[in-house]
């Protein structure tokens, strides 16, 4: 089933330590890991969805799990936010080859992030004639085989 606009597709762990969370989710919860060095980022599979990333936590920023909701528009969405009295506190950033994302606070206080994924691409489509020739050439072949 496909996901929703606003369902959690991602929960991200801003980790103190990465490696000795890996190790503690790893034995306590079985999580499976992905490194992506060039992004300097893993990746992680629980049993179920939703997945996630581990990450160092940033510089003068304290540990924390950061759920990013799907977004079909990310700069609707902002502007939802804001209208509805959140605050944006990272702006729309892409992911080269996933998406965008972006960080806001709630106004009771809840930080959350928001995430647009690249459409993916579309198979070529094949001009109607030459669909047709295909298709009265299979029709074709069909009768002689009878």
């Amino acid at each position: 089933m496909a996901q929703k606009a606003g369902s959690v597709v991602l929960v991200e762990l801003h980790s103190a330590d990465p490696a000795k969370s890996k190790t503690f989710y790893g034995e306590v919860f079985g999580w499976k890991f992905e490194e992506l060095p060039e992004m300097n980022y893993t990746l992680w599979r629980a049993a179920k969805d939703p997945a996630g990333g581990l990450q160092k936590a940033a510089e003068g920023r304290p540990p924390q799990v950061l759920n990013y909701l799907l977004s079909e528009n990310l700069e609707r969405t902002l502007e939802d936010i804001e209208n509805a009295g959140g605050n944006v506190v990272e702006p729309k950033q892409e992911i080269p080859g996933w998406g965008w994302w972006a960080i806001f606070q709630e106004p009771g206080g809840t930080t959350m992030a928001i995430y647009e994924a690249v459409a993916p691409p579309r198979a070529a489509a094949r001009p109607k004639k030459a669909a047709k020739k295909a298709s009265g050439k299979k029709a074709k072949a069909g009768k002689k085989r009878k």
